[in-house]
């Protein structure tokens, strides 16, 4: 079950661009069980799907950041994210 949190992604400009992708996939992420449980288990799939017929406009960096983290839950997900863009 998904608890009222705060993600706050701090994007590091001198790793991955600018942009709002990350925020538009976790926000789908908070708002949508279905889309949640499949970033989680299937995160190739979650991203090539988008979330209600739109796509997440990612970078290669972005993308290849959110396939490769192996995430229990959606604050762990987040938590990682957050990690890799603050070194």
């Amino acid at each position: 079950m998904i608890t009222h949190s705060t993600y706050q992604i701090q994007m590091n400009s001198s790793s991955i661009s600018t942009s709002n992708g990350l925020t538009r996939v976790f926000a789908a992420a908070v708002v949508s069980r279905q889309f949640c449980k499949m970033l989680l288990s299937d995160p190739i799939t979650a991203l090539q799907n988008g979330y209600l017929g739109e796509t997440f406009k990612l970078s290669n960096e972005e993308h290849n950041l959110l396939i490769s983290i192996h995430a229990e839950n959606l604050a762990d997900l987040a938590r990682q994210v957050n990690k890799a863009l603050q070194r």
